[in-house]
């Protein structure tokens, strides 16, 4: 009877290796929801940061041109006009390394150079709906 009750014990004191097996796939599961959730949102923070740093943009250009009679010359202009504390990065390229559009005819008469009327990203990756790449919001 004592034989029998220390090879219980024994037996009861580990885990089988089936046991192991079922917890490790358990965790290798989990684990693989939390990295696409985490993936997800670090795609959504890029979007909305991306979102934010073109509309901030697109409205300190609208200002400016307002302002000023005419449409500004670079984004360092705006800048250095005071519209920006600094140039805001891409989000993607972690670079201020904007894209802009200039316009295609003058606004003011006494301007001799278009100036810009938007910008854009210029980082090739697809955005979260998987269909439009950044570079063209």
């Amino acid at each position: 009877m004592r034989r029998h009750r220390q090879n219980a014990t024994r037996r009861s004191l580990g885990f089988t290796l089936i046991e192991m097996v079922i917890v490790i796939a358990i965790v290798m599961i989990l684990l693989s929801m939390a990295v696409a959730k985490y993936d997800a949102s670090i795609r959504a923070a890029r979007d909305a940061t991306l979102r934010q740093n073109l509309f901030t943009l697109r409205h300190v250009i609208q200002e400016f041109t307002l302002d000023k009679q005419r449409a500004p010359q670079s984004l360092d202009e705006l800048k250095q006009a005071g519209y920006l504390s600094e140039i805001p990065k891409d989000p993607c390229t972690k670079q201020a390394d904007w894209r802009v559009d200039t316009e295609d005819t003058l606004l003011a008469v006494d301007q001799n150079q278009p100036g810009i009327t938007d910008v854009h990203s210029v980082c090739p990756l697809l955005s979260a709906d998987g269909v439009t790449h950044y570079s063209d919001w």
